[in-house]
């Protein structure tokens, strides 16, 4: 049975997980990592899905901080 709360497409060989990473980061920016870290590696996703995944959230908060930074 798979272990859903630390699947394989977010463990490296080093033993670091993509949570112990992405709980030090706001959600946009959490998800950034966590869909570059996993792109290529979970089952029925492509390589270019995850990346183009992160790329949303990247833009994202890019225009939140433009937002921000205006205020």
């Amino acid at each position: 049975m798979k272990n859903k709360t630390s699947p394989s497409h977010y463990k490296f060989p080093n033993s670091v997980q993509v949570i112990d990473i992405t709980q030090h980061l706001d959600f946009l920016c959490g998800n950034v990592v966590k869909y570059a870290a996993r792109a290529g590696r979970k089952p029925g996703e492509s390589r270019l899905d995850d990346l183009s995944k992160a790329r949303w959230y990247i833009d994202l908060a890019i225009e939140n901080a433009k937002r921000e930074s205006k205020n």
